[in-house]
């Protein structure tokens, strides 16, 4: 029987947290509960799972600090629960390495869209062509100084290690795998986040930034990530 992916809500609402957890057991899912943010972090190291759901209003500790915190050793994909209407609180856990968000109240399908949307990217990150140099087995992208192992999802400069979230690891394979071809917000988006682009949402231009600050990128004058004006975005392959 092929085991159940995992899934810890932190949640202090105990009727939404018990709702939520019913629709995910119903799809398939191992699902289990927090209520309180300073236990969170001691929870996700115990269980271990594939995923978490997290509320930012907490009794004990904010979800955004959690979030922080469980960022040195937690890689799996985090969900934010946000209940306020401005998107500093969105910008804020992107920040700090939550992949997506999900507004209340909370819709089960639209939830549910989002998990399988970031399993999938778990599971296949990044998409189009392939013309950088690879390992003979296919699992490395390699540019000058930089190594990206798609295989175990990590990603080396001037050999050593770069710690990226998902999202980053994600966008920069992405963007490697076209180098060369300016790709569209819009473009980016879908990838990442596997729905259209609405126009307003910024994160993939903070996923950029962040992703530039940790491969060592001129955030002024970038040479490896280029803005192009008007129309995207585009990964330089001379540049490593």
């Amino acid at each position: 029987m092929e085991e159940r992916q995992k899934i810890l809500i932190v949640e202090d609402d105990a009727r939404l947290a018990g709702l939520i957890r019913d629709y995910l057991v119903r799809e398939g899912y191992a699902v289990f509960l927090e209520e309180r943010g300073d236990r969170a972090q001691d929870c996700i190291t115990r269980e271990r799972p594939d995923l978490v759901i997290l509320d930012l209003m907490l009794p004990g500790k904010d979800g955004l600090s959690v979030c922080r915190d469980v960022r040195t050793d937690f890689e799996g994909p985090i969900l934010i629960l946000t209940a306020r209407e401005d998107d500093m609180d969105q910008v804020a856990g992107l920040e700090l390495g939550a992949d997506d968000y999900v507004k209340k109240p909370v819709e089960p399908r639209v939830l549910l869209a989002r998990i399988r949307a970031l399993f999938r990217r778990m599971e296949k990150p990044g998409s189009g062509r392939h013309t950088a140099d690879t390992s003979p087995e296919g699992h490395d992208i390699r540019f000058g100084s930089l190594r990206i192992d798609t295989a175990s999802r990590s990603v080396f400069l001037e050999g050593s290690r770069v710690d990226l979230t998902t999202n980053e690891f994600d966008l920069l394979l992405l963007l490697a795998r076209n180098e060369g071809t300016v790709l569209s917000r819009d473009t980016i988006y879908s990838a990442l986040r596997g729905i259209g682009y609405d126009g307003i949402d910024r994160s993939v231009d903070m996923y950029i930034s962040r992703l530039r600050k940790k491969l060592g990128d001129d955030t002024s004058h970038p040479a490896r990530i280029k803005t192009v004006w008007g129309s995207g975005y585009l990964f330089v392959r001379d540049a490593w």
